[in-house]
């Protein structure tokens, strides 16, 4: 039996343009990808009892090298073939995507714990804040601790 040997494909970006599930789709698809699992941020209309009106995603100059730095971690602690991260900075209004995560493995059970791995620890570790405007007028800082 001949033994397959996949090189591990790592994707990540921070980028003001609309982010596109199909592309990261495609990142995580693949000859040997039998499972792929996608985790889909998108802005909400209300956040701990408030009405959001939009919001505005800011990033430390270090937040693209540490959500690769991060990526590349959880895909070393998963037995996957590749996964992708990218998230959104700038203006977005309701409905709009944030950040769309990835991974694609052999099997559906690696493919589930890396997304979910990586989108815990992204939000975790990845300096990027959010900025929400509230229909009252009031606005608010969160993920700035």
């Amino acid at each position: 039996m001949q033994q397959l040997s996949h090189e591990r494909s790592v994707h990540t970006a921070v980028v003001p343009e609309p982010l596109s599930v199909d592309r990261v789709l495609g990142l995580v698809s693949g000859r040997a990808v039998g499972g792929v699992a996608l985790f889909i941020g998108l802005v909400r209309d209300h956040d701990e009892g408030q009405a959001v009106r939009s919001l505005d995603y800011s990033a430390h100059p270090s937040a693209a090298a540490e959500l690769e730095r991060v990526t590349r971690m959880v895909a070393e602690r998963h037995d996957i073939v590749a996964i992708a991260a990218e998230h959104r900075v700038g203006s977005l209004e309701i409905g709009d995507l944030a950040v769309v995560v990835g991974a694609g493995a052999a099997h559906r059970p690696a493919a589930f714990a890396a997304a979910r791995d990586l989108i815990d620890t992204l939000k975790a570790e990845v300096p990027i804040w959010k900025h929400q405007h509230y229909m009252d007028g009031t606005e608010g800082w969160v993920g700035c601790s």
